[in-house]
């Protein structure tokens, strides 16, 4: 009786409405109305149909609704929750996240689960699953084709059936939340701290994953005990842009080592320590550079401003146990040594971008570069040299080996002294490269009016429409070339395409 009660409540708010052709509005409306009855709504749960729970759920956390919200977790029908959706763009009311969470803490501590639960993923992620909201809300001509928006498989335990392995339900399987980690002073708010209670609880049953993390600048001791709560092996790409020293590297390090599905790094301004020996600084050296071993799904590197790099680029290297699609090295010192060591390295053999900017070449020989570029010419797309110092004679070394770079899209060397004559050679070289499209140049030395730097406007026009037009002649007339050099006041790069676009140091006052 109370079953057939609760059945003609639910289709007296949804009269003579089909879901699948209704305007939105009345989907909204009907959602409003049940709502007035928080109990009945409570109760008309496990009856409501599957394809009503998005728009009642999104009507429940727009109305903050604390307690609808924490039952219909509980008797969520879809194997993924995408509430970082709803956050975005909008002020988060405390309770109501705080409701979500509850309602998972319930879920977990129950014996026997909803019948109609499914739910294995809560995303709080703010850019994933953008359309799932929209199209169960109505917004869409038909549901029936839109999928469940895809969660990550959760571990389950296999059991033997008749000696053959089959997956067997869990009651207790553990649900992941995935968060994107920015972790810097300051960024630990209220809700933050209420999720991390409530993982640390029910770190068993409630995983926090997180696909990218940076880290900024935070007390080591907090990203540790941040750290302890998430599941590494879950991080694919991870930022760290802090100003350390490499004991606090080392600290790091034992996490890092634990991130074996990583595929991006990014790791900058690592800075010598005083306090500690030489043999100390070798020993933490080498325990992180050890850890790359366990990173054996990475594929993009990027490292800037590490101070121990000279003489150790290929410690580190050969640890790394996959060919890369992603080499960065930038403002780092290098020897001649790493630089061979580069060229010789198997990880090279699939870049397709490489960028050695503010790596300073200028005593480094022409040689190990050019075996670095045939190295990488099968695959390389996209090459930055800026900020090297590399000479007229150098680059004339290496023009051959640019010839042969055929999936080369985009090419940047500025900031190096390089004469008029040598960049038509360059260009002759480069035609060829259909798939080239876009080259950075430095401003020609034959631009400057004197060693300080300061450009004649007039020379650099001119020699910039002698290369667009030695480019229409060669039949690349869409080739994208810019010249472009840092200002030696400020710093900022003057640009010309045709006209200058300079920095404020350039304009009239």
């Amino acid at each position: 009786m109370e079953r057939r009660r609760l059945r003609g409540s639910i289709q007296s708010r949804y009269i003579s409405m089909s879901v699948w052709t209704s305007p939105r509005r009345l989907v909204e409306l009907a959602g409003q109305s049940l709502l007035k009855d928080e109990a009945l709504a409570i109760a008309a749960l496990e009856l409501l149909p599957r394809e009503l729970f998005p728009p009642l759920f999104t009507a429940a956390f727009d109305g903050r609704h604390s307690q609808t919200l924490k039952a219909m977790v509980q008797a969520w029908p879809f194997t993924c929750l995408p509430l970082g959706v709803l956050m975005k763009g909008q002020q988060l009311h405390p309770e109501t996240f705080k409701a979500v969470l509850d309602g998972l803490d319930v879920l977990l501590t129950q014996e026997v689960r909803p019948r109609r639960w499914k739910l294995e993923v809560l995303d709080l992620r703010k850019n994933s699953h953008q359309d799932f909201w929209t199209v169960w809300s109505g917004n869409r001509a038909s549901l029936y084709s839109f999928p469940e928006p895809e969660a990550a498989q959760p571990m389950r335990k296999k059991r033997k059936v008749d000696g053959l392995s089959t997956e067997a339900e869990q009651p207790f399987t553990p649900i992941e939340v995935l968060v994107d980690l920015s972790l810097k002073e300051g960024a630990c708010d209220e809700l933050f701290s209420y999720l991390m209670e409530k993982v640390k609880r029910q770190k068993n049953v409630l995983h926090l994953c997180c696909k990218k993390l940076k880290i900024f600048a935070m007390p080591m001791q907090s990203i540790k005990m941040i750290l302890k709560m998430v599941q590494l092996d879950s991080i694919e790409d991870l930022e760290v842009t802090c100003t350390w020293k490499l004991p606090t590297l080392a600290k790091f390090s034992p996490y890092l080592g634990q991130m074996i599905n990583l595929r991006r790094l990014l790791l900058s301004h690592i800075h010598a320590s005083s306090s500690i020996s030489p043999e100390k600084e070798e020993e933490y050296i080498a325990h992180f550079t050890s850890q790359f071993l366990s990173l054996q799904c990475l594929q993009a590197l990027y490292v800037d401003s590490l101070f121990f790099l000279r003489g150790r680029l290929d410690q580190l290297l050969r640890h790394v146990m996959n060919p890369l699609e992603t080499l960065s090295v930038t403002n780092c010192r290098l020897s001649e040594g790493d630089v061979m060591h580069l060229s010789q390295s198997p990880n090279v053999s699939q870049l397709s971008v490489l960028s050695l900017s503010g790596v300073m070449l200028t005593d480094v020989s022409p040689e190990p570069l050019q075996a670095l570029l045939e190295r990488a010419s099968a695959t390389l797309q996209d090459l930055d040299f800026d900020e090297c110092g590399i000479m007229d004679d150098q680059l004339l070394v290496l023009l051959p080996s640019l010839s042969h770079c055929s999936q080369l899209t985009t090419l940047s060397f500025c900031g190096n002294p390089i004469s008029i004559s040598v960049l038509e050679n360059l260009l002759h070289h480069l035609i060829g490269l259909s798939n080239l499209t876009h080259v950075l140049y430095p401003v020609p030395l034959e631009s400057y009016e004197d060693v300080h730097g300061t450009l004649h406007l007039g020379r650099l026009a001119y020699l910039h429409a002698r290369l667009r037009e030695l480019l229409c002649e060669l039949g690349r007339p869409s080739m994208v070339w810019l010249s472009a050099n840092p200002c030696p006041h400020c710093g900022d790069r003057t640009f010309y395409d045709p006209e200058p676009i300079l920095c404020p140091c350039f304009m009239p006052n």
